[in-house]
C-alpha cells in the first residue's frame, strides 16, 4: 500500500481533542501505580526487617529484585509492540502490576515475596516503551512534548500518594504486620483502572501504515482519533511506501547510544539525591519515627520536586528536548561539585537544603523528564518500541548500581567524595546529550522514516523524507 500523506497530515496538525486527554491519563496511570510501587516497597521493607528477621542481603534482594525485572520487561515489550503492534501489547502490562501487586500482599514469605516483586518489576519496566511510544504516535507535531511529558508526570503524584497512604496507614493504629499487605494491595487499584482503556485502544495509524504498510486502515483509524475527514490513498497504484529501517547502522546507534546511555547516568546520578536526602533527615529528625520521616521527605518531594515535572510539560515543546535535557544535567554537576569542593556545606542545613532543593528540581525538570520522551521520537517506527525499551533498560541499569554502589562508595569514600564522582557524571551526561541527542521539538515524527518510491513506480531515485 501507498503512503498515504493526508494521514500524516491529519496526525501531525490535529487539535488537543478528548480522545488525547483520555490517552494522556490511561497511559498516566501506569506511571502512577509504578511510582506508588516504588516509593512503598522501602516501607515495606522497613516494617518487615524486624518481622521477618531479614539481612542486609535480603533487603538487598527485595530492592532490587523489581530493578532487574523492569529492565527484561522494558526490552520485552518494546521488541514485541514493533512486532506485533501497539494495540497488541498494550494493557498486559497493567494486568502484570495489578496482579502482582496482589500476589504481593499476600505473599507468605520472603522468598515469595521476591517472586511477586518480580512480576511488578516485569509489569513496570514494560509501561516505559508501551505507555511513551503510544501517547507519542497519537499526539500532534506542536503538543507532542506536552502530552508525553504529562503522561511521566503522573510519576509525581504516584511518589506523592506512596507516602500519603504509609502515613495514613502507619497512624491510624493498624498493625504493621497488616498494613504493609494493604500497602502492596493498594498498588493493584490505579493499574486495574485502566485495563479495559487499555486494551480498547485502537492500533496507531503511524504503526499500520509504516509496519503494516497499510495506509487504507491507517486512514481509518485516522479519521477514527481526529475527526478530521481523511481519505484513503487516491488510486490503487502504489507511488511510495516507509521502508523498514535497521537499528544496527551508525546514524541510529549514535542516537541509542545519546538515548541510552543518558537514561544510564541520570539514573545513576539520581542517587546522588537519595544519599543527600538520608543526610538532611538525619541532620532534621535524629531521633524521628518512621511516620515522621516519611512526612518530611513527602514535603521535601513536593516543594523541590514535583513542580519540575509540570515546568518541563509546559516548556517542552517551546525550549526543546535537548537543551533542557543539558541544562538539567550541568545544573545537577553545578550541585554535586559544590558538595565535592565545599564539604562544610554538608554542615550548614539551610544552605545545603537550598542546594539539594536545586537539583533536586532540574533533575525532574530535565533529565528525568526527557529521557523518557526523546526514544519515542528519535526513531522511525519499526524501531520506536525497540529502542525505547533498550533506552529504559538502560535506565534501570543505572538505577540498580546508584542504589546498591554508591552507599558503599559513600561508607568508604565519604560524602565529598562521592559527590565528586555524581558531578562527574552528571557532566558526562550533558555531553553526551550534547553530541547524540537529535532535537525533536516541533517536528514530525516520519521526519524519522525513510520514505521511498514504491517498485512500481521507482525511477532512478528515491524520495527520503
Amino acid at each position: 500500500m501507498s503512503v498515504n500523506p493526508k494521514v500524516l497530515e491529519a496526525m501531525d496538525e490535529s487539535r488537543l481533542s478528548g480522545f488525547h486527554w483520555k490517552t494522556m491519563f490511561t497511559a498516566g496511570m501506569g506511571f502512577f501505580t509504578d511510582a506508588y510501587d516504588l516509593f512503598i516497597i522501602g516501607t515495606v521493607t522497613a516494617i518487615l526487617t524486624p518481622i521477618w528477621h531479614l539481612s542486609t542481603a535480603q533487603l538487598s534482594i527485595l530492592n532490587s529484585t523489581s530493578l532487574a525485572a523492569a529492565a527484561l520487561g522494558a526490552l520485552f515489550f518494546g521488541k514485541l509492540m514493533d512486532k506485533l503492534g501497539r494495540k497488541a501489547m498494550y494493557g498486559f502490562e497493567v494486568i502484570m502490576l495489578a496482579v502482582g501487586a496482589i500476589l504481593s500482599a499476600c505473599a507468605p514469605s520472603f522468598i515469595w515475596l521476591v517472586i511477586f516483586r518480580f512480576i511488578v518489576g516485569l509489569g513496570v519496566g514494560g509501561d516505559y516503551p508501551t505507555s511513551s511510544v503510544i501517547m507519542t504516535e497519537y499526539s500532534n507535531r506542536r503538543n507532542r512534548g506536552f502530552m508525553v511529558t504529562m503522561v511521566f508526570a503522573m510519576q509525581g503524584l504516584g511518589l506523592l500518594a506512596g507516602p500519603l497512604v504509609a502515613s495514613i496507614l502507619l497512624s491510624v493504629g493498624i498493625p504493621h504486620d497488616i498494613a504493609w499487605r494493604i500497602m502492596l494491595a493498594l498498588g493493584a487499584i490505579p493499574a486495574a483502572s485502566v485495563i479495559y482503556l487499555r486494551r480498547k485502544m485502537p492500533e496507531s495509524p503511524r504503526y499500520l501504515m509504516a509496519v503494516k504498510q497499510d495506509a487504507d486502515a491507517a486512514a481509518s483509524a485516522a479519521r477514527e482519533l481526529t475527526g478530521e475527514s481523511v481519505r484513503a490513498a487516491a488510486d490503487a497504484t502504489p507511488q511510495a511506501v516507509i521502508a523498514q529501517q535497521s537499528l544496527w547502522t551508525p546514524k541510529h546507534l549514535v542516537r541509542l547510544l545519546g538515548t541510552a546511555g543518558s537514561w544510564f547516568l541520570i539514573d545513576v546520578a539520581f542517587y546522588g539525591n537519595s544519599v543527600s536526602s538520608q543526610l538532611i533527615l538525619k541532620a532534621l529528625l535524629p531521633h524521628a519515627a518512621l511516620v515522621t520521616t516519611t512526612l518530611v521527605a513527602t514535603a521535601i518531594f513536593m516543594v523541590a520536586a514535583l513542580p519540575g515535572y509540570f515546568v518541563a510539560a509546559n516548556l517542552m515543546d517551546k525550549w526543546g528536548r535537548k537543551f533542557i535535557q543539558a541544562l538539567g544535567f550541568t545544573v545537577m554537576a553545578a550541585a554535586y561539585a559544590a558538595l565535592f569542593l565545599v564539604p562544610s556545606i554538608a554542615k550548614m542545613p539551610i544552605l545545603f537544603l537550598l542546594l539539594y532543593a536545586v537539583s533536586y528540581f532540574f533533575i525532574e525538570f530535565g533529565p528525568n523528564t526527557t529521557t523518557f520522551l526523546v526514544p519515542s521520537e528519535a526513531f522511525p517506527t519499526n524501531l520506536r518500541g525497540t529502542a525505547h525499551g533498550i533506552s529504559a533498560a538502560a535506565g534501570k541499569i543505572g538505577a540498580f548500581l546508584g542504589a546498591f554502589v554508591l552507599p558503599g562508595v559513600l561508607k568508604a569514600t565519604g560524602l565529598s567524595v562521592t559527590m565528586g564522582m555524581l558531578a562527574g557524571v552528571a557532566l558526562l551526561g550533558a555531553l553526551l546529550t550534547v553530541l547524540a541527542v537529535p532535537e525533536m521539538k516541533q517536528k514530525s515524527l516520519e521526519d524519522t522514516e525513510d520514505i521511498r518510491l514504491a517498485p512500481q513506480a521507482k525511477t532512478h531515485h528515491s524520495i527520503v523524507g
